[in-house]
């Protein structure tokens, strides 16, 4: 690898990992939803809405599931 691709690699690097930030952070989070927003991310993620949706879907929290407990 020559200066050029030294210079570059951390770029395309950098653009690589925020372009799959969203998933990271559902990965990072244990989302229920990891592998839809990961679909969503690599299908509309290059559109600038599909990708602010994915990371709005990654952040927010995930509803609490009451399970009803009857005592027998």
């Amino acid at each position: 690898m020559g200066l050029l691709g030294a210079f570059f690699f951390p770029f395309f690097g950098f653009g690589f990992v925020l372009y799959f930030l969203p998933t990271v952070i559902a990965l990072v989070r244990d989302k229920r939803d990891k592998l839809s927003i990961f679909l969503l991310n690599i299908f509309l993620g290059w559109s600038v809405i599909g990708w602010i949706v994915s990371l709005v879907w990654a952040v927010k929290s995930d509803p609490v599931v009451m399970v009803p407990y009857r005592l027998q």
